[in-house]
């Protein structure tokens, strides 16, 4: 079985770090933290990243982001109580989009727990349309 290999930025590419708490409501079954809830807090992530820099998925500078793609390497699980720091590098730039590197690991020992990238571009809700990256957001480059 071939599995989905991502390769770590470069150390001055990650301008982002923030702790987050997996609820209980986040672990699924089999006692850890599930799939789709890491999806959710990888969001979390890009919200408090995005609103440090005085923008919101709906507003960067103008324009709003949409996701064109979503990948996620496993490398360990999660129980309840483990806090998390996750780490955000955006690599990739293009005309009209970027891609957000997410390094997801336990605080109390640094443990990798996954890496995972979203793809992004800009895009015009009203018309319908992918537009440029705007001047603000290619400034974070």
């Amino acid at each position: 079985m071939s599995r989905i290999r991502l390769k770590l930025p470069e150390p001055q590419q990650f301008i982002y770090s923030t702790e987050i708490a997996p609820r209980i409501s986040d672990i699924n079954y089999g006692n850890h933290l599930g799939h789709d809830r890491l999806i959710t807090l990888l969001h979390e992530t890009r919200l408090r990243f995005m609103a440090k820099h005085g923008f919101s998925e709906l507003d960067v500078d103008g324009s709003s982001i949409i996701m064109a793609d979503l990948a996620i390497s496993y490398k360990t699980e999660v129980i309840y109580g483990e806090c998390l720091t996750v780490d955000i590098a955006l690599i990739d730039p293009s005309r009209a989009g970027c891609t957000f590197f997410y390094l997801v690991r336990k605080k109390s020992d640094q443990k990798e727990v996954a890496r995972a990238t979203t793809g992004i571009v800009f895009f015009d809700y009203q018309k319908k349309k992918i537009t440029r990256m705007p001047p603000a957001f290619a400034a974070l480059f």
